[in-house]
């Protein structure tokens, strides 16, 4: 029962990779006079990017991952990579409740402003 955690941060994970690339999508804007896709970035690309840096803070910040990325070694000195990886997780971890709240709000606004966007409630303003 105690690996679940372990197996949610694998799906935790792959919700990062797919939030990224709506953020990717979110930097090309359609020309509806040309039919092309020109780059652009808009106050819901910085919306979703925040969204994304934030879970990612919350996620890379797991013990979950600690252990996976170095915490099983006996001595970390014999892995310098093992070990820089380790501290920077360690590092995140240490504000992980702070990276929680910070996210779980973000989320909800993001969710928000993209369903009153999508609405016409709101209008997505182009900054570049």
């Amino acid at each position: 029962m105690q690996n679940v955690h372990r197996y949610f941060l694998y799906l935790a994970l792959a919700f990062i990779v797919i939030l990224t690339i709506d953020v990717w999508k979110a930097l090309w804007f359609a020309n509806p006079a040309t039919g092309r896709e020109s780059f652009g970035i808009g106050v819901g690309t910085i919306v979703l990017a925040i969204n994304v840096v934030l879970l990612g803070g919350y996620t890379f910040g797991c013990h979950s991952l600690r252990h996976l990325i170095g915490g099983f070694r006996d001595q970390l000195s014999r892995a310098p990579t093992c070990y820089q990886a380790y501290r920077c997780v360690s590092c995140l971890n240490q504000r992980h409740m702070l990276w929680a709240w910070l996210s779980l709000f973000w989320v909800g606004f993001s969710d928000l402003y993209v369903r009153l966007c999508s609405m016409g409630i709101w209008h997505d303003l182009r900054i570049v």
